[in-house]
This record gives C-alpha cells, sequence and structure tokens, in this order.
C-alpha cells in the first residue's frame, strides 16, 4: 500500500528526524502544476528496502541535507521544498506504479533523484506517453544510455558521467599498465547490460575482446555465493575483472574470489555503493590484517569526488551541511535495519543533484512553471557547483559533468587513486 508523508520542509530542530505526516490539503496544487504559494514539490521513487536500499537511502541523505538547508533560508523565492518519496525496492514494477501516483494522483512539479537502470529504463517511456504533461526526470542515479539518448534522451536531465565514460576509463587505465586481459561480471539486466556493452567497446579501441564473462541475478544478497562466478571468470585467465553490480552481489563476489585464488584487480562503477561494499567485506574480520585480502585490490570508479578531498568548496559544504542537519531516511519507508553513513559516496551525489536542482528553480523566477523547465537547465552554463568542473547544458547536452575519478581502500577507507602503474602493474 502507498504512503505519504512530506520528507522535506518540515524539519523541526535537530534536524530531519521528526517529521510531520503529509497533509492532504498540499499534496498536489489546485492546477495540478505541483506549484503552490509555499511549496514547490519534486517526487522521487528509489530503493528503501531490499539488498540496495543503502542506494536510495544515501542518496535521499545527501539532497535532504541541502534541501532542508535551502528551506531554512526561505526556500526558493518563497517556497519551500518538498520530497515526496516512494520507496520501489529497485525493481521496475513497483517503479512504475510510484511514477504514476506522482505524476497523476500527487501531480509533483518534477522528477527527481530515481535510482537505478532497471527503474529507470521502465519510467522513461511512461513520460513519452504522457508528454503533453511536460513532466521531466532530474538526476537519476543511473549512467545508462536510455536518457541520454532518443527516443527518451529529451525526457531527462543528467549530472554525474555516464557508465560508457567510467568503464572506458576503467579499461583504458587498466590497459595502460598492462593489464589487457580483462573479464566481467554483471548483472543480468538493462544496468549490467549497459555497463557490458561500455567495456565490450573500450576493449574493442584496444584491439582486444573480454576475457570472459559471468552474471547473476538482480537482488542477490551477500549471503548468497558467488562461487560459480568466480570460477568462471577464473578459468578465463583475466588480468582484472570489471564488476557491473551493486553492493551486496559485487561484495559476495569479491570475498569469493579471494576465497577461491582468482588474486587480481575488481573494479567497480560508482553505482555499486562504496561503502556499504566496503562494510559488508569488513565486518566480522579479526583485525585490518584479516580483512585486507578482500580489499587490496579493489578500484572504484566514481562520478563525484572524494568526501574525504576538503580542499573542495562543495565537499566542505556537503559535510557541514550533513554533520548540522543529520538527514535521516523516512521512517515509513525503512521497514530493514540499516546504519547511515556519516559521508558516503552517493549521499555526496545527492548532495550535489540537489544542489544543482535548487539553482534550475531560482532561474525559474517567481512563478515556476513545467513548460519553462527546459529553458531554465539551458541557462547553465559553466556553472560553478563547487565541484572540480564546471556544469554546462546545452539543447545538445543534457549531462552536466564528465569527470570520473578513481579511488581504492587504504586503512579502511575509499581514498583518491594517484598512481595506477604504481598500485596494479
Amino acid at each position: 500500500m502507498l504512503t505519504r508523508r512530506s520528507l522535506i520542509g518540515y524539519g523541526m530542530a535537530g534536524g530531519l528526524a521528526a517529521l510531520r505526516p503529509w497533509r492532504k490539503a498540499e499534496a498536489a496544487s489546485p492546477d495540478g502544476s505541483g506549484v503552490t504559494d509555499t511549496e514547490i514539490v519534486l517526487g522521487m521513487s528509489a530503493a528503501f528496502s531490499g539488498p540496495s536500499r543503502g542506494l536510495g537511502i544515501e542518496l535521499y541523505r545527501g539532497a535532504a541535507a541541502y534541501f532542508e538547508h535551502v528551506n531554512r533560508q526561505g526556500g526558493v523565492h518563497g517556497r519551500r521544498i518538498v520530497l515526496k518519496t516512494y520507496d520501489d525496492g529497485y525493481q521496475p514494477d513497483p517503479s512504475v506504479r510510484n511514477t504514476m501516483t506522482l505524476m497523476l494522483q500527487d501531480q509533483v512539479f518534477l522528477l527527481f533523484g530515481y535510482v537505478g537502470t532497471p527503474t529507470v529504463t521502465r519510467v522513461l517511456p511512461m513520460l513519452k506517453k504522457f508528454q503533453d504533461r511536460g513532466m521531466y526526470l532530474f538526476f537519476p542515479f543511473t549512467g545508462a544510455q536510455p536518457q541520454r539518448e532518443p527516443p527518451y534522451g529529451e525526457f531527462a536531465f543528467n549530472l554525474r558521467a555516464s557508465y560508457l565514460q567510467e568503464t572506458a576509463g576503467l579499461v583504458d587505465n587498466f590497459v595502460g599498465v598492462g593489464r589487457r586481459r580483462i573479464a566481467v561480471f554483471y548483472q543480468a539486466d538493462a544496468y549490467g547490460r549497459s555497463g557490458w556493452a561500455g567495456v565490450r567497446a573500450a576493449l574493442r579501441g584496444h584491439g582486444e575482446r573480454m576475457a570472459g564473462e559471468a552474471t547473476y541475478r538482480r537482488g542477490s544478497k551477500f549471503t548468497g555465493t558467488m562461487r560459480r562466478q568466480v570460477e568462471i571468470l577464473k578459468a578465463s585467465r583475466p588480468d582484472a575483472v570489471i564488476c557491473i553490480g551493486a553492493y551486496a552481489a559485487c561484495a559476495a563476489f569479491a570475498r569469493d574470489a579471494v576465497d577461491l585464488g582468482l588474486r587480481v584487480p575488481l573494479a567497480n562503477l560508482s553505482f555499486v555503493g562504496s561503502e556499504n561494499l566496503l562494510k559488508l567485506l569488513t565486518d566480522g574480520r579479526r583485525d585490518a590484517a584479516a580483512a585486507r585480502p578482500y580489499t587490496d585490490l579493489l578500484v572504484n570508479s566514481q562520478v563525484v569526488p572524494s568526501y574525504e578531498d576538503t580542499f573542495i568548496p562543495a565537499v566542505r559544504e556537503y559535510r557541514e551541511l550533513m554533520a548540522r542537519y543529520d538527514p535521516r531516511p523516512p521512517a515509513d519507508l525503512v521497514k530493514e535495519p540499516y546504519t547511515p553513513f556519516a559521508h558516503s559516496f552517493v549521499s555526496l551525489e545527492g548532495f550535489l543533484d540537489a544542489k544543482l536542482m535548487v539553482e534550475v528553480l531560482r532561474r525559474l523566477g517567481g512563478e515556476p512553471a513545467r513548460s519553462d523547465l527546459e529553458r531554465a537547465v539551458f541557462t547553465v552554463r559553466d556553472f560553478d557547483l563547487g565541484v572540480i568542473e564546471r556544469v554546462s547544458f546545452t539543447p545538445g547536452r543534457r549531462q552536466g559533468l564528465d569527470r570520473v575519478y578513481y579511488t581504492v581502500v587504504d586503512h579502511g577507507r575509499f581514498v583518491t587513486l594517484i598512481d595506477w602503474k604504481a598500485r596494479f602493474s
């Protein structure tokens, strides 16, 4: 049964831990625009349950910190930002139902912060079908191609780099240090195939083919086994394995790879959820030395800078606001135990998504309308988001950032990788 709750906009002293229930009178604007005299309502469907729940929870928390800060400063042109959120468990069918509810019943202004390729690829055709409503999806947590290409690219705006860019960077760097036999472990769905296609294309550019491939089913848990997948890839004698999956399955694969003697670099894409991956691989180990074999050959690509790099202005702002507001996931959506991280790459991405979203809303002026959203986005040129590169959009460019970062585990935390040759040659 779908639940309703205002998740942002009713913060009290001490942060977002205590939130008043969603009030029906404020659930939608009288004209169905998602805008009232006091609020702008955004809609989000993400994973708050299941083995990938850490992705939705952390993305929400980062966005919540920035939206709460803006609301406490008076909102955007006097309107508070309200994020109306539903759980889809990282599954397509619930995501479709949630989107229908957000668009037709809740009548939100726009969609924001969806999590995952299998969900987003099912939602995009709905936006095309209901294009007369002028609904857009902003800054989904996926680097896949469908929201970047025809026929659905015109209904979405992306902030993060694509999976094609992430996989190309990983392949280029591995080949650059002599690791040319690259295998792929991937989720058997649209997300996994998107990353698989990126690896194949990048290898082709170097005159190489995949050394081997193995798949797993979406929703697999860390407590399950990946021994068969490890055995398949081990037989291909890879120099490295690129993993396209979520943290529970990728952690299980890394654990079983080490236990079965597959000692090669294991790379993960940004979507994996690095902190949750690391927690699964290190919890229960006797000490740091016992955990090291499971983490010392990990290399994760990221689409945001490290939250440890406090010389970056947006990172300092993120850390300050996360500490100040300590945002919590909506209690009615989280039904399984989960301990949030003080900082994570996923929550930093959510924070940056929210910061750019606020900038777009500001550019709409005092009378925001969906019909003006594209115009407002395309005025964002060379915008300083506070990270290493600036953000620009044009009618031919609907992705704000292109940079890919690389991280490895050092003393129990992911830090920026400086020298590939020293680490992996």
